[in-house]
């Protein structure tokens, strides 16, 4: 059986390379809708995740207002501080959420960072709904490729 990841962010970074040309919106990353895209059945976890980018957002845009903070520093500042807070978040609750017996968690490592990025490049509207735009184009082609291997 093929592996899901690899082949999702494949189709990940097609879809969002063809979003980008055709209709100029960018999709929070290379590497974010296929990893949501994977996490779509976990309609929490998403939101989990979501929420620390824009937590990580925040927080940076604060600290701009007393710091210089622009170029790469601003990138891996935006990177370390999503990762840092999911790594609060499983640390603080011991592992993953669990809310009346479904289990959810912040996705990746770095991906609350990376969608904190495209929040600050493009906006909050246009990062978060070309994101979910895409991740759900994503999740639809890795049902057809795998049609009874992977469940909407």
């Amino acid at each position: 059986m093929t592996e899901l990841l690899p082949v999702s962010i494949g189709v990940g970074l097609g879809v969002s390379l063809f979003m980008t040309e055709i209709f100029g919106l960018t999709a929070g990353g290379l590497i974010v809708p296929g990893y949501i895209a994977l996490h779509l059945s976990k309609p929490l976890s998403v939101l989990l995740t979501l929420g620390a980018g824009i937590l990580t957002y925040i927080i940076i845009q604060a600290l701009s207002s007393v710091m210089i903070i622009y170029g790469r520093r601003r990138i891996v500042l935006l990177i370390l501080m999503g990762y840092l807070i999911g790594s609060a978040a499983r640390y603080f609750t011991g592992g993953p959420f669990h809310f009346e017996g479904i289990e959810f968690s912040i996705i990746g490592f770095i991906i609350p960072g990376l969608i904190a990025i495209w929040i600050d490049r493009r906006g909050m509207f246009e990062s978060l709904s070309s994101l979910i735009i895409v991740s759900v184009i994503v999740r639809l082609i890795l049902v057809i490729i795998f049609n009874s291997g992977l469940k909407i």
